[in-house]
């Protein structure tokens, strides 16, 4: 049996198995709405629906948008604040039928990068950002996951950077790419003052377009989009389930 691994994003909950080998999808993705205020019972529902529009996984891996420690939800910012303490796993293996790994969604879709993507033989430090409903972030040192990191909350123009700079904030504010790319360039610059990168790594759906926005920024560091794009979450997370992060 395959391995499946389903990402939780903010506006949508999307799953497919995947080729461990090759680092790709092994069927066309499935995906729903993610229900809006995100409550436990609405997920958790929805994820048994992508679940069971496969065939039965060996192991099943799913990314969430918050702090994950040993299966707990600790963070909740983007969700349902009653998803704080919430035993993710357990309520996952029960709704899809199968022992469950329940990681952070950067964090997932960093492991995808360090592993088949543009992080791919990455030596040194090497941040991974993913900019969609939030920012997530996903921090390596020689290729070794630091978990938990939450960038997307460090304080900017006195809010969290994620108010400001994720690409919610640029639909929602009707921002131009411009204007958005100078928001993500102060943003980038705070984060490279603090860790001193060696690697940048912008990830989330808006990867897609990385043309319309990189080459507006400027920062010492070297910054590339994934190379997985959307898809890296997934992989992601079916990596953590195999035991492969």
């Amino acid at each position: 049996m395959a391995t499946l691994g389903i990402d939780i994003g903010g506006s949508g909950i999307k799953g497919a198995p995947v080729d461990l080998a090759a680092g790709e999808l092994a069927e066309d993705r499935y995906r729903l709405e993610t229900p809006q205020r995100a409550t436990v019972q609405g997920i958790v529902e929805t994820v048994g629906k992508v679940a069971h529009r496969f065939a039965p996984a060996d192991s099943v891996g799913i990314t969430f948008p918050g702090v994950v420690v040993d299966g707990i939800i600790r963070t909740a910012a983007n969700v349902d604040k009653a998803w704080i303490d919430a035993p993710a796993a357990e309520l996952f293996t029960e709704a899809v039928g199968r022992p469950v790994t329940v990681i952070n969604d950067a964090d997932a879709a960093g492991i995808a990068e360090m592993t088949f993507g543009a992080g791919r033989g990455q030596h040194g430090t090497t941040i991974m950002l993913t900019f969609g409903t939030g920012i997530g972030s996903a921090l390596f040192v020689d290729g070794r996951l630091v978990p938990n990191t939450e960038l997307g909350h460090l304080e900017l123009d006195g809010e969290d950077a994620e108010v400001r700079a994720s690409d919610r904030a640029r639909d929602v504010e009707d921002l131009s790419w411009h204007e958005w790319a100078h928001r993500v360039q102060r943003y980038l610059r705070h984060v490279e003052g603090l860790f001193q990168p060696d690697l940048i790594i912008i990830g989330g759906g808006v990867s897609k377009k990385s043309e319309k926005f990189l080459p507006l920024i400027e920062v010492r560091t070297p910054v590339v989009p994934a190379a997985l794009q959307n898809n890296a979450g997934i992989i992601g997370a079916a990596l953590a389930a195999s035991g492969r992060p």
